[in-house]
């Protein structure tokens, strides 16, 4: 079935490969960008590849009313969005030293913020229908910072801190609404030629470089499969993650001595490139998904099939293998059936917990009061046996029967009475 998908950063390199994707599997899309050229060489590309249907919208999306204003245009055109995919974001490559102010806080706006806003947008959308999905596009750089790009380092893992606690918030929620992120490579995208530069060099990303169509992938088996925390494409970045969470100073080291040349590609820069921080560069001039590495840009992700084909095996065992049995809450086991099937939750008494049975003791309540079983809905005696009453006083008059009575009464009902944890006034049990 078609669903409605919004794309940020629509106008070129991973948004637009995403596009082309989503198009070719009939999908609604509504593709989200600054520049006019680009949106409208999207649209054709999408409209070619077959989407159900295409509207672009002109919006900055560091611009938080804006991006409202786009979401309620989705919602009324295309129709519910099911899908938001936030892949704009803006950079700067300087040394720290020599980016201003205003160029940090621009960076931080779009590649950050601009995330936050849509999220936003999107979940005040989704959480009412209890429904819908949404991916960050991060990158490897959200785990191990790289030099030259401090300021696109710092918002990306912004970004990763901020989904992290979001995630949290919505598992807490029971909510049905998924978010994840999927953590890219180096990728050839028309990015490094617009970017803003003040380098001596022309701008690349750090090798190995994929092509936008590899990280479009991983962005829709996201999309189909959220409920991972987040996806991680190429051999690169796991190998650059795991370094990073094993030895961070010696990658540190090795970066100083490596990253600055390997972000550069020989070509001398001409006063005349295009810098897209503050206006688009693609305003007049379509740019495509793609950028001037394709030569160099591998076609594929083995990782990635890896992944993938992992996941499909999984999807395969879990249909045929039998699901656990549900344990039932205490009012299932009295023959009612719930209404709310939201795992640890019983709508018939909000104290218990239908995972455990247990009484959730309230707020406030003292260690004595937590661990307490729901007793009060179990049966007090087994069917069929007579009731319990209070033992005749012994020869002794206390309150205790003998043991051949006792005996004799348990033969008379056919097996031994359940004895009840309680207990009353000493010299009686409760039935």
């Amino acid at each position: 079935m078609p669903r409605t998908i919004v794309i940020s950063g629509a106008s070129g390199g991973i948004g637009r490969a995403c596009a082309v994707m989503l198009a070719a599997r009939g999908d609604r899309l509504a593709l989200i960008a600054r520049g006019r050229a680009g949106l409208d060489g999207a649209l054709r590309d999408a409209e070619r590849a077959g989407a159900a249907e295409v509207i672009t919208i002109q919006a900055d999306i560091a611009d938080a009313r804006a991006v409202e204003q786009a979401a309620e245009r989705v919602e009324e055109e295309p129709g519910p969005i099911d899908v938001w995919v936030d892949d704009a974001f803006a950079s700067v490559f300087a040394p720290f030293t020599e980016i201003s102010a205003e160029e940090f806080l621009r960076v931080t706006e779009v590649s950050y913020l601009g995330d936050v806003y849509a999220t936003r947008a999107a979940l005040q959308r989704m959480l009412p229908r209890d429904a819908g999905v949404i991916v960050q596009v991060g990158s490897a750089i959200a785990y191990r910072e790289i030099p030259l790009q401090t300021a696109y380092s710092g918002a990306k893992h912004a970004i990763q801190g901020w989904h992290e606690a979001l995630r949290c918030e919505l598992l807490a929620s029971g909510t049905r609404v998924r978010t994840t992120m999927v953590q890219m490579p180096a990728v050839n995208t028309p990015r490094f030629d617009w970017v803003r530069s003040r380098l001596s060099e022309g701008a690349q990303p750090v090798p190995p470089i994929y092509r936008p169509e590899v990280a479009a992938r991983a962005v829709l088996y996201a999309a189909d499969h959220p409920r991972r925390r987040e996806y991680w494409v190429g051999g690169s970045t796991v190998a650059a993650l795991l370094a990073n969470a094993v030895v961070p100073g010696l990658l540190d080291r090795y970066l100083a001595r490596t990253g600055f040349d390997a972000q550069q590609d020989g070509r001398r820069r001409s006063p005349g490139d295009p810098d897209d921080l503050f206006a688009p560069a693609d305003a007049d001039e379509d740019f495509g998904a793609h950028g001037r590495f394709d030569e160099r840009a591998r076609r594929r992700s083995r990782q990635q099939q890896a992944t993938h084909a992992f996941g499909a095996l999984a999807g395969r065992l879990a249909a045929v293998l039998p699901a656990p049995p549900r344990r039932l809450c205490v009012a299932e086991a009295g023959g009612h059936e719930p209404r709310d099937r939201t795992p640890g939750r019983c709508d018939h008494d909000p104290r218990i917990d239908s995972r455990t049975a247990a009484v959730v003791p309230p707020r406030g309540a003292g260690p004595a009061d937590r661990g307490h079983r729901a007793r009060a809905a179990r049966p007090r005696h087994r069917a069929g046996a007579p009731a319990r009453t209070a033992p005749t006083p012994g020869p002794t008059g206390s309150g205790r029967a003998s043991g051949a009575a006792r005996k004799a009464r348990a033969r008379a009902a056919g097996s031994r009475a359940p004895e009840s944890r309680g207990a009353g006034p000493r010299g009686a049990r409760f039935a």
